[in-house]
Protein backbone atom coordinates (compact mmCIF):
# COMPACT_ATOMS: atom_id res chain seq x y z
CA UNK A 1 0.00 0.00 0.00
CA UNK A 2 2.88 2.82 0.83
CA UNK A 3 4.41 2.00 -2.47
CA UNK A 4 1.06 2.98 -4.15
CA UNK A 5 0.40 5.75 -1.94
CA UNK A 6 3.88 7.15 -3.06
CA UNK A 7 3.48 6.25 -6.94
CA UNK A 8 0.44 8.23 -7.02
CA UNK A 9 1.52 11.38 -4.50
CA UNK A 10 5.09 11.04 -7.14
CA UNK A 11 2.43 12.11 -9.90
CA UNK A 12 0.30 14.48 -8.03
CA UNK A 13 1.06 15.69 -4.82
CA UNK A 14 -2.38 17.92 -4.71
CA UNK A 15 -4.40 14.36 -4.88
CA UNK A 16 -7.22 14.05 -1.98
CA UNK A 17 -6.89 11.35 0.46
CA UNK A 18 -10.55 10.24 -0.74
CA UNK A 19 -9.11 9.91 -4.48
CA UNK A 20 -5.70 8.03 -3.18
CA UNK A 21 -7.55 5.93 -0.83
CA UNK A 22 -10.15 5.07 -4.62
CA UNK A 23 -6.87 4.36 -6.39
CA UNK A 24 -5.18 1.98 -4.22
CA UNK A 25 -5.53 -1.59 -6.01
CA UNK A 26 -5.45 -4.87 -4.20
CA UNK A 27 -7.00 -3.62 -0.45
CA UNK A 28 -10.62 -3.56 -0.70
CA UNK A 29 -12.39 -0.92 1.39
CA UNK A 30 -9.44 1.31 2.59
CA UNK A 31 -10.98 4.54 4.27
CA UNK A 32 -8.72 8.00 4.26
CA UNK A 33 -8.10 8.29 7.34
CA UNK A 34 -6.28 5.09 6.81
CA UNK A 35 -4.42 6.61 3.84
CA UNK A 36 -3.98 9.76 6.06
CA UNK A 37 -1.91 7.63 8.94
CA UNK A 38 0.47 6.08 5.92
CA UNK A 39 1.38 9.33 4.83
CA UNK A 40 1.96 10.81 8.36
CA UNK A 41 4.39 7.65 9.38
CA UNK A 42 5.90 8.07 5.71
CA UNK A 43 6.73 11.96 6.88
CA UNK A 44 7.74 10.84 10.21
CA UNK A 45 9.96 8.78 8.84
CA UNK A 46 11.25 10.92 5.86
CA UNK A 47 10.38 8.61 3.40
CA UNK A 48 8.18 11.34 1.94
CA UNK A 49 10.89 14.76 2.67
CA UNK A 50 8.39 17.48 1.01
CA UNK A 51 6.09 18.80 -1.84
CA UNK A 52 7.13 20.47 -4.02
CA UNK A 53 5.39 22.71 -7.32
CA UNK A 54 6.91 22.46 -10.21
CA UNK A 55 6.59 25.35 -12.10
CA UNK A 56 7.45 26.54 -15.70
CA UNK A 57 9.45 29.68 -14.95
CA UNK A 58 9.68 30.43 -18.76
CA UNK A 59 5.89 31.67 -18.84
CA UNK A 60 6.32 34.09 -15.94
CA UNK A 61 7.97 37.50 -15.87
CA UNK A 62 10.59 36.00 -13.64
CA UNK A 63 13.99 35.35 -15.13
CA UNK A 64 15.76 32.12 -13.98
CA UNK A 65 18.75 30.56 -14.64
CA UNK A 66 19.79 26.97 -13.94
CA UNK A 67 22.91 25.79 -13.54
CA UNK A 68 24.42 21.67 -13.28
CA UNK A 69 27.83 22.09 -11.98
CA UNK A 70 30.57 19.45 -11.56
CA UNK A 71 32.46 19.39 -8.75
CA UNK A 72 36.13 17.53 -8.00
CA UNK A 73 36.43 17.32 -4.16
CA UNK A 74 38.84 15.34 -1.53
CA UNK A 75 36.88 13.62 0.45
CA UNK A 76 37.77 13.93 4.43
CA UNK A 77 38.99 11.34 6.65
CA UNK A 78 35.90 9.65 8.53
CA UNK A 79 32.95 11.96 6.90
CA UNK A 80 33.71 11.26 3.25
CA UNK A 81 31.68 13.21 0.84
CA UNK A 82 29.05 13.83 3.72
CA UNK A 83 30.47 17.49 5.04
CA UNK A 84 31.22 19.13 1.68
CA UNK A 85 28.31 18.02 0.32
CA UNK A 86 26.49 19.63 3.85
CA UNK A 87 28.34 22.73 3.08
CA UNK A 88 27.12 23.37 -0.34
CA UNK A 89 23.87 22.23 -0.27
CA UNK A 90 23.73 25.34 2.95
CA UNK A 91 23.83 27.83 0.40
CA UNK A 92 20.13 29.61 -0.42
CA UNK A 93 21.10 29.33 -4.32
CA UNK A 94 22.04 25.56 -4.20
CA UNK A 95 18.75 23.39 -5.29
CA UNK A 96 20.34 20.53 -5.28
CA UNK A 97 23.35 18.09 -4.53
CA UNK A 98 23.63 14.99 -5.71
CA UNK A 99 26.75 12.10 -4.87
CA UNK A 100 28.12 10.95 -8.61
CA UNK A 101 30.25 8.16 -9.70
CA UNK A 102 32.40 8.65 -12.75
CA UNK A 103 34.70 11.96 -13.53
CA UNK A 104 33.50 13.86 -10.65
CA UNK A 105 32.32 13.70 -7.03
CA UNK A 106 29.37 15.82 -6.86
CA UNK A 107 26.68 17.31 -8.93
CA UNK A 108 25.32 20.77 -7.62
CA UNK A 109 21.67 22.18 -9.09
CA UNK A 110 22.07 26.36 -8.93
CA UNK A 111 19.61 28.57 -9.61
CA UNK A 112 20.10 32.54 -10.31
CA UNK A 113 19.18 35.77 -11.63
CA UNK A 114 21.54 35.44 -14.36
CA UNK A 115 25.02 33.86 -15.36
CA UNK A 116 26.85 36.63 -13.41
CA UNK A 117 24.91 35.52 -10.24
CA UNK A 118 25.83 31.96 -11.26
CA UNK A 119 29.32 32.65 -11.94
CA UNK A 120 29.64 34.66 -8.65
CA UNK A 121 28.59 32.11 -6.90
CA UNK A 122 31.40 29.55 -8.75
CA UNK A 123 34.24 31.71 -7.92
CA UNK A 124 33.64 33.15 -4.89
CA UNK A 125 31.50 30.47 -2.57
CA UNK A 126 31.89 27.16 -4.44
CA UNK A 127 35.75 27.15 -5.55
CA UNK A 128 36.98 28.63 -2.42
CA UNK A 129 36.05 25.73 -0.13
CA UNK A 130 39.17 23.94 0.60
CA UNK A 131 37.96 20.22 -0.44
CA UNK A 132 36.82 21.36 -3.64
CA UNK A 133 39.71 20.88 -6.27
CA UNK A 134 37.65 21.27 -9.80
CA UNK A 135 34.36 22.74 -11.24
CA UNK A 136 33.00 22.65 -14.52
CA UNK A 137 29.36 24.48 -15.00
CA UNK A 138 26.94 23.76 -17.60
CA UNK A 139 23.78 26.35 -18.00
CA UNK A 140 20.38 24.98 -19.04
CA UNK A 141 19.04 26.21 -21.98
CA UNK A 142 15.54 25.07 -22.25
CA UNK A 143 13.80 22.42 -20.50
CA UNK A 144 11.52 20.03 -22.08
CA UNK A 145 10.42 17.61 -19.00
CA UNK A 146 11.64 17.83 -14.98
CA UNK A 147 9.72 15.17 -13.04
CA UNK A 148 8.54 13.48 -15.49
CA UNK A 149 6.58 16.48 -16.45
CA UNK A 150 6.55 17.41 -20.27
CA UNK A 151 7.48 20.99 -19.67
CA UNK A 152 4.93 23.23 -22.62
CA UNK A 153 6.62 26.08 -23.90
CA UNK A 154 3.84 28.19 -25.27
CA UNK A 155 4.49 27.20 -28.76
CA UNK A 156 1.64 25.33 -30.36
CA UNK A 157 3.81 22.25 -32.21
CA UNK A 158 2.30 21.12 -35.45
CA UNK A 159 0.67 17.39 -34.89
CA UNK A 160 -0.55 16.96 -37.87
CA UNK A 161 0.36 13.53 -39.86
CA UNK A 162 3.05 14.09 -42.71
CA UNK A 163 0.81 12.54 -46.06
CA UNK A 164 3.76 11.60 -48.84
Amino acid sequence: MRGQILQLLAKNSKMTLEEIAEKIEGIEGITPEEVAKEIKYMEDSRVICGYNTLINWDNTDRELVTALIEVKVTPQRGDGYDKIAERIYRFDEVKAVYLMSGGFDLTVILEGKSLKEIAFFVSDKLATIDQVIGTSTHFVLKNYKDHNIVIERGTKVDRRMMLS
